[in-house]
């Protein structure tokens, strides 16, 4: 099969996805329909009744009837702009109502992509799937498949009523038809592949603007503004160019077509005054094919935008198609569920590697019994985040098992599995909106009552309080008006409104001064006794009062036992690391 069909079938297909998105507004969907059959004959009879104005009553100097017949043509003109007026309205609702419900679909599926899907494709791509792409999706209504359908079929009935009025002057009027038509084709093709790039472009710019704009801090801090900008500016200048190649076709295209309409008219002129000479045709007919080679000409122009603006919207529904069919990156999820959990934490033999070939941890086993605590301590890259990460099953392992009270979490599902298990991250993503928008993420089930009561608990009630408004205060995007021990605490409120069975800290106090730390230190071991702990800390001091420690080294355990016992073992890995703490802290006193 050559590519051409290929692609021509592959379009069609995308096309009727694109349709069947429809059905739930099929009112609209009739209503648009119905106005194209309706307002298609309009022009044309308009164009056939000046010409009976012409023939019948001006040169019968009909006064009376040239009046009835100049009304009657007023009365169809503004029943065709009244028509034309809900057509327009109502292909641009039935767009907007079907972005609408594809927005959701796709902002739904991505939230259910498993974190390996984020940590490969740039948040950019992903936004512009879900802005650009969608907006572009509705043109396919509003000036796709409808509008050239109307177009069509208003150009069939133009032709016919030219050749019921004159087949000889038709004929010469489309002798440029054909130039138009391959002209058109080249129009389309050409400006469809420019389009393509100025989609790759708009996607890899929002990408690019995404990371700089989030990581604007970063860049100022290494004073790296002009290497940014110059690669900025490189992309700038690769989608300027994609635009401009599709600003050529069209200024190449639209002064053709209106070289080739004048043709057409100049021949009709040629042709027609003799034949009105001969008395083939009449004054009528002469004066109206003007106004019908204008009706002809400006769909098949238009055709060839439109046509245009349905590829740019096919290719932006293929890009949306790929996202929502996409189901190797989604989660998976059990169907078990639980109440609570009693907390019992079993790792059997697990492997796992981000990338193929590239293991982050090795044949890992160990066991949590209820409400004990286990301390993970070990080097940068050594699989602490890692192993809690494939807790929450944010990522599947390679092999082993992992359970919680005797079950698989592989049997459980995702909702049921994260509803009991809370965690505190070093690094705290707070949300544009109010301290209680982020303590309670929406969850209408968490009261305001609640919420305070778990401030009060972990000790960030007084300093929420003094914030303007208290838990209205307005947080600005990442939390940026807060210092990063304030927005610690507010996400060990988060964690522990929600009453966990099993709380994981990871690295939670490492940003927070000393003096906030001695605040919160006795919430979080009064917390830990009352369930399964998880705690990975650099600091070694904070894990003293953990049941037991872990110690990962290169993806492996190499230590495991209480804080006393590991610290009487001379050449242990876990008294290095705390004797290296230890002289630090000494020198730094």
């Amino acid at each position: 099969m050559s590519e051409t069909k290929k692609q021509k079938q592959i379009d069609l297909s995308l096309l009727r996805k694109v349709l069947l998105l429809a059905l739930p507004h099929r009112s609209l969907l009739f209503t648009a329909a119905t106005l194209t059959l309706v307002v298609a004959p309009l022009a044309p009879l308009r164009s056939h009744l000046i010409q009976k104005m012409v023939d019948e009553n001006i040169s019968k100097s009909d006064i009376r009837g040239l009046t009835i017949m100049a009304a009657v043509v007023f009365a169809i003109l503004m029943l065709e702009a009244l028509l034309l007026y809900f057509f327009t309205w109502t292909t641009n609702k039935l767009g907007q109502n079907v972005i609408k419900d594809l927005r959701v679909r796709v902002f739904k599926h991505i939230t259910s992509f498993r974190l390996q899907y984020f940590d490969t494709n740039p948040i950019g791509t992903s936004t512009t799937r879900t802005i650009n792409d969608l907006e572009t999706i509705n043109s396919v209504f509003s000036e796709g498949i409808i509008t050239i359908t109307a177009d069509i079929l208003t150009l069939i009935l133009v032709l016919l009523f030219m050749l019921l009025t004159s087949w000889k002057l038709t004929l010469v009027c489309l002798l440029t038809a054909p130039f138009l038509i391959i002209a058109s084709y080249i129009f389309k093709e050409k400006v469809k592949s420019s389009f393509q790039r100025v989609r790759s472009e708009v996607a890899r710019m929002n990408a690019f603007l995404q990371e700089r704009i989030s990581g604007m801090k970063t860049v100022q801090i290494f004073n790296a503004e002009q290497q940014e900008l110059s690669r900025f500016q490189s992309i700038n200048k690769s989608l300027t160019k994609a635009n401009i190649d599709g600003i050529f076709y069209y200024a190449v295209f639209f002064p053709v077509v209106e070289i080739l309409s004048a043709a057409a008219l100049g021949l009709m002129v040629w042709y027609g005054a003799g034949a009105v000479l001969r008395s083939e045709i009449t004054i009528g007919v002469l004066v109206v094919f003007p106004v019908y080679i204008a009706m002809f000409f400006r769909p098949i122009r238009m055709l060839a935008d439109k046509f245009n603006t349905l590829q740019m919207g096919l290719v932006a529904a293929d890009r949306v198609f790929k996202i929502l069919e996409d189901s190797d990156n989604l989660e998976k999820s059990g169907s078990g569920t639980a109440d609570c959990f009693a907390g019992l934490v079993e790792f059997e033999q697990v492997d796992f590697s981000y990338t193929k070939g590239h293991p982050v941890l090795k044949d890992i086993s160990f066991a949590i019994q209820p409400q004990e605590s286990l301390a993970i301590v070990g080097s940068t890259g050594s699989g602490k985040t890692t192993i809690i990460n494939l807790l929450s099953r944010f990522y599947e392992i390679d092999g082993g098992r992992i359970k919680i009270d005797g079950t698989d979490i592989r049997e459980l599902s995702q909702q049921c599995l994260r509803d009991r298990i809370a965690v505190v991250l070093q690094d705290v993503f707070l949300f544009s909106g109010s301290v209680l928008d982020n303590i309670t993420l929406g969850n209408k089930k968490i009261s305001r009552e609640n919420a305070i009561a778990a401030a009060k608990l972990i000790g960030a009630h007084e300093f929420i309080e003094r914030l303007p408004g208290g838990y209205d205060y307005q947080v600005m995007e990442r939390g940026a008006t807060l210092s990063m021990g304030q927005r610690q605490l507010i996400s060990f409120v988060r964690a522990l409104v929600i009453d966990p069975d099993i709380l994981i800290l990871d690295e939670a106090t490492s940003s927070i001064d000393p003096e906030t730390e001695a605040v919160i230190q006795f919430a979080i071991e009064k917390l830990m006794s009352k369930r399964t702990s998880i705690i990975i800390a650099h600091r070694l001091s904070t894990i003293r009062h953990a049941t037991n420690v872990m110690v990962l080294s290169k993806g492996e355990i190499v230590e495991m036992g209480t804080h006393a016992a590991l610290i009487q073992n001379e050449h242990g890995h876990y008294k290095t690391l705390y004797e290296m703490q230890f002289t630090e802290q000494q020198a730094t006193a």
